[in-house]
């Protein structure tokens, strides 16, 4: 199984949660993009836009969202296309500097984001950081990529949802 990122709608995606969560936290910011995609993966089959999360000290880590905020922040690849997109403050405030581009989001998208935002970001970090450590994340080392067979197994009906991935 392969993941393939849509990195235009991983910007949008983003820009949604970013507005919506409590004080706009790069962390919270991350995990409710975690929480949605699992969201997505169980009830549809498929990612927001093709994530691989890493397994860091804190819970698992949006790998292309994380490299966004720290390019928006000056200390990540610079990617040309979010200095306009993403403002970062204080190294962990994130400001969104446009609205989302709604035409690369899809309802599923907007439904598993919306009940992430409302599920997990107004939790304050310990909480965020507790609901993280599912079995996906205690499924990878640390600073390791937690395989998307993992992730799609820790999922209520994962081994169903996986052979039918892998068809």
């Amino acid at each position: 199984m392969k993941r393939r990122i849509n990195t235009q709608k991983a910007v949008e995606a983003l820009l949604y949660v970013i507005p919506k969560i409590r004080k706009q936290d790069m962390y919270t910011a991350l995990k409710v993009l975690y929480f949605a995609d699992r969201f997505h993966l169980e009830r549809y089959g498929s990612q927001i836009y093709g994530e691989s999360f890493v397994a860091m000290k804190n819970g698992p880590v949006p790998s292309f969202a994380y490299d966004l905020v720290k390019s928006a922040r000056g200390d990540g690849y610079p990617l040309p296309y979010i200095q306009d997109t993403l403002a970062v403050e204080n190294k962990y405030t994130l400001h969104a500097l446009r609205e989302p581009n709604f035409e690369l989001l899809s309802q599923s998208n907007i439904e598993c984001l919306d009940e992430a935002i409302e599920k997990f970001g107004q939790l304050p970090f310990n909480d965020l950081m507790n609901a993280s450590h599912d079995e996906a994340f205690k499924s990878a080392d640390r600073n390791d990529y937690i395989s998307l067979e993992n992730l799609v197994k820790s999922l209520p009906d994962g081994e169903i949802l996986l052979d039918y991935l892998q068809s």
